[in-house]
């Protein structure tokens, strides 16, 4: 299936110099935000209390932030939870002072405001968990880097398989800059969202290789270069149809699915953004630099002389 059909191959790779250096100079400034400002990391790897209470009516979020911050917790995260009614509240460990009593001070003042809020949960998360779930996290991202690479490595080629990573790595540490610089909350939905970008990115890569690969075997007279614009050229129809159609359910879930799926589809958009532009501009060129030709694939006839000889 095609939205359109192109009579010429678009020159991608006359660019891959000028798109390279864009990528890189990104990533560098994405390293800068993470090595300056950090991420700021949620409850889940900080460790805290988390509380969801429920409202007779739609709650007021702004004054329920406003009564958390005069019994002392301004850091406190207020949000929706589910309906408009129920509220999650989670109070980082750094101001939970009071233990195990912090969720009955939080309901007496909250109580002060509608004596019909009812607290449904608490939940404590403590430091060792936080710290626990961060080295986790970085683990799982190195393992499934890792096996990304061993996956293309196998399927095609060695080249094709450190082009990919660098080009998927390029996607994860540009969202993770995003959330350093404008330091919105990382939570474990938020590194769900960055996992599955690393098999999106992927999906993506080993579609256009594919098509490069078959290239090779196909046009046996043609530039390396034309081969490759030739792969991106006939893959188009088939990224804007699967890329078009994820965006659209992530879009819904970024305006329609509350606080709580905000930053996890706030992720997933930049990162599908990211690995259509580095699928195509970034892990290509990489495949002209490492110097990827038709030998890789199909193995020089031998001449008459050289089979003669023992």
């Amino acid at each position: 299936m095609e939205f359109f059909k192109i009579k010429h191959d678009v020159p991608f790779m006359s660019y891959g110099r000028y798109t390279t250096s864009i990528s890189l100079v990104t990533f560098l400034f994405a390293v800068f935000f993470l090595a300056t400002k950090g991420l700021n990391f949620g409850v889940d790897f900080t460790g805290g209390t988390v509380m969801e209470v429920h409202y007779a009516q739609p709650a007021d979020l702004n004054k329920v932030r406003d009564q958390l911050s005069s019994i002392g917790l301004h850091d406190a995260l207020v949000q929706n939870f589910g309906s408009s009614a129920d509220v999650l509240i989670q109070v980082p460990l750094k101001q939970n002072k009071v233990g195990a009593k912090l969720s009955e001070q939080v309901i007496d003042s909250l109580h002060q405001q509608d004596a019909s809020v009812q607290l449904r949960r608490v939940e404590f998360v403590g430091p060792q968990v936080g710290k626990d779930l961060v080295e986790n996290g970085a683990m799982a991202l190195l393992l499934v880097s890792l096996g990304i690479v061993g996956y293309l490595w196998l399927r095609f080629e060695w080249k094709f398989g450190l082009a990919a990573i660098i080009a998927n790595l390029h996607d994860v540490v540009i969202i993770l800059g995003f959330f350093a610089f404008f330091q919105w909350e990382f939570s474990l939905s938020v590194l769900a969202a960055v996992l599955a970008v690393l098999g999106y990115s992927v999906n993506e890569s080993v579609v256009v290789f594919d098509r490069i690969r078959e290239n090779f075997r196909k046009m046996r007279k043609t530039e390396v270069h034309e081969i490759i614009d030739n792969a991106i050229t006939r893959t188009m129809s088939r990224t804007i149809i699967t890329h078009g159609c994820t965006q659209m359910m992530v879009t819904a879930m970024l305006f329609l699915g509350g606080e709580t799926l905000h930053y996890f589809a706030l992720a997933l958009t930049i990162g599908i953004l990211f690995s259509i532009y580095s699928s195509v501009l970034v892990a290509s060129p990489l495949l002209m630099m490492f110097g990827v030709s038709r030998e890789d694939f199909i193995k020089p006839e031998k001449t008459e002389a050289e089979e003669v000889l023992p």
